[in-house]
């Protein structure tokens, strides 16, 4: 029986990298590149979002770009399932918990073997790397964010969906983590605050604003259909779901989240947001 070439050379690199598990073959993959590209200084790409925002058709369209890694293209694309890095950040602990930090030289190394390092843009996309980005952009240097925010009615609609958890308990983790992206706007360094909605209603302007803000990402591909899970459970080219989302809500549910939103208007305005009638 003849075995084909892509299943013997992913089975002999299982072999040689078994750590790796299903990412042997590229982690082999790039250290041939490494030998025979020369090196070049990267510029290492954080989307730093809530779950349920949006970050994974981020991440895909980025990933359109010729000049872009990414450590991890499957499911929801999170370096933090990574095999090796998994245990570390993903199994078994909080890893929301603001006070835990990661051994990130380590987290850096390892990544660095998942990405093509040939390429100029190396991008990573864990929802809980937004409570810890001061620690990310003194290891990983020149770090570059792209803090994704969106609709906080949306947001609820999906933790209540997808998490189980009451309309209160939504609003509050909605809260909780809006207030973690505002101090992230203030102290990191370089940095692009994009709207979920934005994305989707004004394509262009904000491919262009990514372009000024990373101008390797000039062959962006806006135009086909991308995977990232949605409340459609559909492929789709770039479309705005919030207002199927926050139709949704019963009127119960929007006076249970508005209990606890309407002590934060100021923090909804910040980002662009008004309490929902």
């Amino acid at each position: 029986m003849i075995i084909p070439l892509d299943k013997l050379l992913l089975s002999t690199a299982k072999t040689l990298l078994p750590r790796y598990e299903y990412f042997a073959y590229s982690v082999l993959k790039n250290r041939v590149k490494r030998v025979l590209k020369p090196t070049i200084a990267n510029k290492y790409v954080f989307i730093l979002s809530a779950p349920l925002c949006g970050s994974t058709l981020l991440h895909e369209i980025l990933s359109t770009s010729s000049n872009v890694s990414f450590n991890n293209n499957w499911g929801t694309r999170e370096g933090q399932k990574l095999p090796t890095t998994r245990k570390l950040m993903f199994n078994d602990i909080d890893r929301w918990d603001e006070n835990i930090d990661f051994n990130w030289t380590m987290i850096k190394q390892e990544w660095r073997k998942y990405w093509d390092i040939t390429k100029p843009v190396l991008l990573e996309k864990s929802p809980p790397n937004l409570v810890r980005a001061k620690q990310i952009e003194k290891v990983f240097e020149p770090s570059y964010f792209i803090i994704l925010m969106r609709n906080p009615y949306a947001q609820c609609e999906g933790l209540m969906r997808r998490k189980g958890v009451s309309a209160k308990a939504a609003a509050e983790l909605v809260i909780g983590r809006m207030k973690l992206q505002q101090a992230n706007l203030i102290s990191l360094q370089n940095l692009m605050l994009l709207r979920y909605e934005d994305l989707c209603d004004e394509t262009e302007a904000v491919k262009k604003r990514l372009v000024d803000f990373l101008p390797e990402l000039g062959d962006l591909n806006t135009a086909k259909r991308y995977k990232s899970h949605n409340v459609l459970n559909e492929e789709l080219p770039i479309t705005n779901l919030n207002t199927l989302k926050i139709a949704s809500l019963s009127q119960s549910d929007l006076q249970s989240i508005n209990s606890v939103f309407a002590s934060e208007i100021e923090l909804l305005s910040f980002f662009g947001y008004s309490l929902a009638a």
